[in-house]
C-alpha cells in the first residue's frame, strides 16, 4: 500500500486541476496573450505542482519511512536515503 492511498482522490483532483491550468497556458500562448500574464499562470501551475509534491512527500514520510524506521535495519536506512534524495530534488527544482 502506498503512503498516499488515503488521499489518492484528493491528489487526483489536484492534478486534474493543474492539467487544466497547463491547457489554459497553451491557449494563452496560442492566443498571443501578454507575456507577464502567461508567466503569472506558469508560476501558479508551478506552485500547485510543488504543493502536490510536498503533500506526497509528507505522506511518504508518515507512512513508508515511518514504517521502515520502526522495523529498523538496512530497509530503514534505504527509505531515509530515498526520502532525503527526494527532498534534495524538490529543493533544486
Amino acid at each position: 500500500m502506498v503512503g498516499y492511498s488515503d488521499s489518492k482522490q484528493d491528489q487526483l483532483r489536484r492534478l486534474r486541476r493543474i492539467e487544466g491550468q497547463v491547457r489554459g497556458l497553451q491557449r494563452m500562448v496560442e492566443g498571443d496573450k501578454y507575456c507577464i500574464d502567461v508567466l503569472t499562470q506558469v508560476s501558479a501551475a508551478t506552485s500547485a505542482l510543488q504543493s502536490v509534491a510536498i503533500s506526497l512527500l509528507e505522506d511518504h514520510l508518515a507512512h513508508c519511512v515511518a514504517e521502515a524506521a520502526a522495523q529498523g535495519g538496512p530497509e530503514a536506512q534505504a527509505k531515509v536515503k530515498e526520502a532525503s534524495d527526494a527532498i534534495a530534488r524538490l529543493v533544486r527544482s
